[in-house]
């Protein structure tokens, strides 16, 4: 009986030393970074897949074709005033280059310049993160699908953002998953 309680003991004693660790890990960053990571955490479980966990995904509508959604998203970034700044046919380019056909795949790239500028000054890093990407991709059942990065990590996970630049990538944000949403049930 003492060994169960010496070893729950010890059960308890590493757990508490695990949140303080984790107490001063988080110090000073944004409030929101643990459940930003949490989330991330579940998803990398339940996937088992690092870029699974750092996405946002919604299905298509059933119905709606790839030229549908194509349609959808672009027009939904123009009414969102966010500036295309390029697209990537890759499905297309994959069945040129194999000759012959190949699933449907599509980068769309969106940036709001001046946003991008003010996340570069703040940290040079944040130029890996741009421009912000959606893929408009057919699955291997045919199904269509919308991907793009999850920004909570890039906006949350460390110490607050200044809060000028905090209401501007919370502006992206909302943009991005407008996008996903509305373009996902065809919507203009």
């Amino acid at each position: 009986m003492a060994v169960l309680r010496n070893f729950l003991a010890l059960i308890g004693l590493l757990v508490i030393l695990a949140v303080a660790y984790l107490a001063y890990v988080f110090a000073g960053f944004d409030p929101q970074a643990p459940k930003v990571y949490w989330h991330m955490a579940e998803r990398l479980a339940a996937t088992g897949n690092a870029a699974d966990a750092t996405v946002w995904k919604r299905k298509v509508q059933a119905g709606l074709s790839f030229d549908d959604v194509d349609q959808s998203i672009q027009s939904v970034a123009l009414a969102d005033n966010i500036k295309g700044v390029g697209e990537l046919p890759l499905g297309d380019q994959v069945a040129a280059m194999q000759g012959k056909p190949w699933r449907k795949l599509k980068l769309y790239l969106y940036c709001n310049p001046l946003t991008a500028a003010k996340m570069v000054d703040y940290s040079e890093a944040y130029s890996a993160y741009l421009p912000c990407r959606v893929a408009l991709v057919e699955d291997k059942q045919g199904a269509l699908w919308l991907y793009t990065l999850d920004m909570d990590m890039m906006i949350h996970g460390g110490k607050p953002l200044p809060p000028d630049l905090l209401k501007e990538a919370l502006q992206v944000r909302s943009t991005m998953l407008d996008i996903l949403d509305k373009a996902s049930k065809g919507e203009f």
